[in-house]
């Protein structure tokens, strides 16, 4: 039988960015005893919060696996994705893997075309922060002088990456898709192993 902490572990997965009540209501113990739990995995970095605006009123507190707490589970799906890509680089060109997640990027972004007309840039990077939350990502925005910065706080391609570097390619075409500017117009900077910065100049 899982223990309680496996379960909210397992709850966070499945229903990233949840409250204490919602995580509560999913495993079936009180509040209390989640919270100590969440602060126990919080404490082991497993476990990272934020706060969320949620229609009217203060915002709310929202928990969410980090890369660490993700390595929780089987990693039988990280070696699959490693030996897919090692196959396929030795059927295609390094370019041509670079053109198919530029497709698997534009293919995302194309779903919310409609939604971004007419929008200012500011409100591009809020749907693109919902947008990217859907694909795994977890990112923070921020203005700052003459552009805009991009805190990219998980990726859920990272362990990938560090294999296939060009998976990276996906997120900076989509950010760029989103935002409606050239990808040139986007400096990355790799901040640590697992977190990346974007420099967006308009």
């Amino acid at each position: 039988m899982q223990s309680t902490r496996e379960r909210i572990i397992q709850t966070l997965s499945v229903h990233p960015r949840s409250t204490i009540i919602e995580i509560a209501q999913e495993v079936g113990i009180n509040a209390i005893s989640v919270r100590h739990h969440i602060t126990s995995l919080q404490a082991s970095a497993m476990v990272a919060a934020e706060e969320e605006r949620h229609g009217v009123g203060r915002p709310r507190m929202v928990y969410y696996l980090t890369e660490k707490g993700m390595e929780h589970f089987p990693t039988s799906y990280l070696r699959l994705t490693n030996n897919l890509l090692s196959q396929l680089k030795q059927s295609i060109s390094p370019e041509e893997i670079t053109v198919l997640f530029r497709k698997m990027a534009y293919k995302t972004a194309g779903e919310y075309k409609s939604s971004l007309e007419n929008l200012g840039l500011e409100q591009k990077l809020e749907i693109l922060k919902e947008v990217m939350q859907k694909e795994g990502f977890n990112i923070r925005w921020r203005p700052s002088d003459d552009h805009y910065i991009i805190n990219e706080i998980s990726c859920p391609y990272f362990r990938v990456g560090k294999l296939h570097p060009e998976v990276c390619v996906f997120d900076k075409t989509l950010i760029a898709d989103i935002l409606s500017i050239p990808t040139d117009r986007i400096q990355t900077q790799h901040i640590s192993d697992a977190i990346c910065s974007f420099i967006i100049t308009p």
